[in-house]
Parts: structure tokens; C-alpha cells; sequence
């Protein structure tokens, strides 16, 4: 068995920095920020290096976003993936239905040129910043393929894939025909360290650039609001045996003892 894995992954703010907005509330200013992938998409990623270490073949990483993206594509590559795809954009986002329909376009263009579709397409169960869900589901509609999200297990069979999530009290296991699509959620692995040797080959990888555009669908955005910071005051019990006392109504108001 030989698979060909598609990873769509998206370059996102990295989690926990503090994250400010434009003046007119409809950007993130990214002046002091650093880029990541997606976390739940880094751990796709990951699935897709271990399967093909299993069964043999390749990873792809598709991204849509600005130039910079290509940093994305190229620290995937430093784990394993074998291809990198960017669709460029020159706006900061794209809207789920429009980044679903651009992403459907270049996939298909990729299965065009070779002539056979991905055996499976892995995606984040949702981004770290939009945190919308669809376009996922969005890009297995278009194509017509099953797709399940939440997904924590995966298996690959002759001509079907077992996906397995987790539920209250258990699991649901999923078997899918292929080519099938996933939404794959953070805890599915534990994602490796690009090694130096990796790092240096994903500098020498040749991005393939797809344009692929599409109309605005229907969602907008309006405004983006920041949380109210919320300030935490500390309180010294004591020092040394004189705290015990402190110490032990504290446990007792949080019901520990």
C-alpha cells in the first residue's frame, strides 16, 4: 500500500501571545506577533508523516494565505511532508465559504495533474484564531467525499480508513470509503521536532503556488472585540511554620482537607 495524504493547514498567531487589534477593530495587528500552524493541524501533519512511515507514499501541506505562509509550509516539511502547495491571498482572511471553495479548486487541480485523487485529506478540527469548523466540512462537500471531525484515532485499510473519536462514556468509531476526508483534533499524537537534517531539506523545497480565487460567501466581519483583562491579586499566607495555619484554611475553603 502507497498513500497520498493531503494536509490543509493555516498560519495562525501563536497560541497564549497577547493578541492587540487594528484601529478599526477588523484586523489583528500583527506588528510583535509570531506564526505558527494551527495546533490541531500541526498534529495532522504529524498523523500524515506517521501513516506514510507505515504503509509508504507521500504527504502534501496545502495552505491559502499571504507569502508568509510558506514558512508553514516549509517547517512541514521539516517533519516529513514530501510536497508544499500555497494559494496565495493578499487579504489577512478569507471567509469559511470562500477559503472552502478556493481550497476544493486547488485540490482538485492537484488530483488533476496526477491523475488520482488523495487517498485521505486531514484537516484541524477547527483553526486556532477563526475557530469556525466548516471549512472542512465545506471542502468534503464540494467533493463530493465522507468526512467526520474530532478525530483522535486513525487506521488505513486496503480501501477504507477507521477514524475513531472520543464521546462521553467512550467512543465512536467511524469507517469511511476511500478517498475520505478528517478533521483531526489536538491530542491525536504528540508532534515531533523538525532534526537539523530536516530543517536544511525544507529549505530547499520547491513550493508549488496554485491560484485558485473565489467569490465572498455569505459571512463578514463585522467587528473583532478583545476580552476585558481580567487581574489576579496574590496573597502571601506567611513565611516558614507561621504560614501552616494559613495554609490549612485555604485547603479547607477549597475543600481539599
Amino acid at each position: 500500500m502507497s498513500l497520498r495524504i493531503l494536509c490543509c493547514v493555516k498560519r495562525v498567531p501563536a497560541p497564549g501571545a497577547k493578541i492587540n487589534i487594528t484601529d478599526d477593530g477588523l484586523d489583528v495587528d500583527a506588528t510583535h506577533l509570531g506564526f505558527t500552524t494551527s495546533p490541531h493541524e500541526e498534529c495532522a501533519v504529524e498523523g500524515a508523516v506517521q501513516l506514510v512511515e507505515e504503509h509508504g507514499g507521500e504527504v502534501t501541506v496545502l495552505t491559502l494565505g499571504s507569502g508568509e505562509a510558506e514558512e508553514q509550509l516549509r517547517y512541514a516539511a521539516s517533519v516529513g511532508a514530501a510536497r508544499g502547495v500555497l494559494v496565495p491571498i493578499e487579504d489577512v482572511d478569507w471567509d469559511p465559504q470562500r477559503t472552502a471553495t478556493a481550497l476544493a479548486a486547488a485540490i482538485t487541480d492537484l488530483e488533476s495533474g496526477d491523475e488520482a485523487p488523495f487517498d485521505l485529506i486531514l484537516f484541524g478540527n477547527e483553526s486556532a484564531d477563526a475557530g469556525g469548523f466548516q471549512v472542512g466540512v465545506r471542502v468534503a462537500r464540494s467533493l463530493g467525499r465522507p468526512i467526520v471531525n474530532g478525530i483522535k484515532g486513525i487506521e488505513v485499510g486496503d480501501a477504507s480508513v477507521t477514524a475513531s473519536r472520543p464521546v462521553d462514556g467512550g467512543s465512536e468509531v467511524y469507517v469511511l470509503p476511500r478517498p475520505a476526508v478528517l478533521g483531526v483534533k489536538e491530542g491525536l499524537n504528540l508532534p515531533r521536532y523538525p532534526t537539523m537534517r530536516g530543517r536544511l531539506a525544507s529549505k530547499k523545497l520547491e513550493i508549488r503556488v496554485i491560484n485558485a480565487d473565489a467569490s465572498p460567501g455569505g459571512q463578514s466581519r463585522v467587528r473583532l472585540h478583545r476580552p476585558p483583562e481580567v487581574a489576579s491579586n496574590t496573597v502571601i499566607l506567611g513565611e516558614g511554620p507561621e504560614a501552616a495555619t494559613a495554609v490549612v484554611d485555604v485547603l479547607e475553603e477549597l475543600g481539599v482537607i
